[in-house]
């Protein structure tokens, strides 16, 4: 059943959690011009962008893209350069099993679906980064068949078990076509020509989705809630490979705020 009073909740305070990624991502854009980081808005973050100028009205996250060797450089300066209520979240600081990078706000509390309330890494309002490689050159067909399973079957293996047959079942399954898939995807890196595509790490691209190089590359520029961000050069094709109809607004239904709980501020600064 769902709770009406949550609902009107999260519509309330979304704005707020938006406010605070937008603040999150402003601490980032700092450090990256600072030290010559290159990033660019990604995903949803450069869907809003270009449909409504700024937030998706119902999403509740930001996205960027940086260069694996930008983003090794980026958690090499970060910790001493972001405000103490800012923290550095990979999966060697303070890992929650995803392998995703994130800035979070210590003083604010975001709860999601795939949260565990028994791990003790932080919860806080954040901005995901995510790494960006070369791809080989091959069908795109390919990439999407063999990432949406790769990725999957990580889910799974990195998700909370108890002991049962199903879950020994799910581990030798799961665990076998995680490696098969990937000792193929190695092949395919070592053996097909690279230069021509950019997409996000394995474990992150569950879609399948590549990007030519020259829809990336030189950046451009955008307006995100009144200020200049980083783009990719050619958005209109960037948001194809994602959205395909990219400019069309999804049923009110699927208007979905994906947090299941947002408490923007959790002690009053002042």
């Amino acid at each position: 059943m769902e709770n009406p009073y949550l609902e009107t909740y999260k519509k309330q305070t979304l704005r707020l959690c938006q406010l605070k990624e937008l603040s999150i991502l402003e601490e980032i854009v700092r450090i990256c011009e600072k030290h010559d980081i290159e990033y660019w808005l990604d995903g949803g973050t450069l869907l809003g962008a270009v449909r409504h100028g700024g937030f998706i009205p119902w999403d509740d996250d930001v996205d960027i893209g940086m260069t694996c060797a930008g983003l090794e450089k980026f958690k090499q300066v970060a910790p001493a350069e972001l405000p103490e209520y800012l923290f550095l979240q990979t999966p060697q600081t303070d890992s929650d099993k995803k392998p995703i990078t994130k800035v979070r706000d210590l003083n604010s509390f975001f709860i999601e679906k795939s949260d565990s309330f028994n791990a003790d890494y932080q919860k806080g309002i954040y901005v995901d980064i995510f790494p960006f490689t070369d791809y080989p050159t091959v069908r795109r067909s390919w990439v999407k068949m063999i990432h949406t399973r790769l990725s999957k079957s990580y889910s799974i293996l990195h998700s909370q078990h108890y002991y049962s047959l199903r879950s020994f079942t799910e581990f030798f399954f799961f665990g076998t076509q995680y490696g098969m898939l990937r000792l193929v995807w190695q092949c395919l890196c070592l053996l097909c020509k690279k230069g021509t595509y950019i997409a996000n790490i394995i474990h992150n691209n569950g879609y399948g989705i590549m990007h030519r190089r020259e829809s990336v590359f030189p950046l451009s520029e955008i307006t995100f809630e009144g200020k200049r961000f980083k783009a990719p050069a050619n958005p209109d094709l960037y948001l194809k490979d994602i959205y395909i109809n990219y400019m069309e607004i999804p049923p009110e239904e699927q208007r979905i705020i994906h947090a299941l709980y947002i408490h923007p501020e959790l002690i009053k600064m002042s």
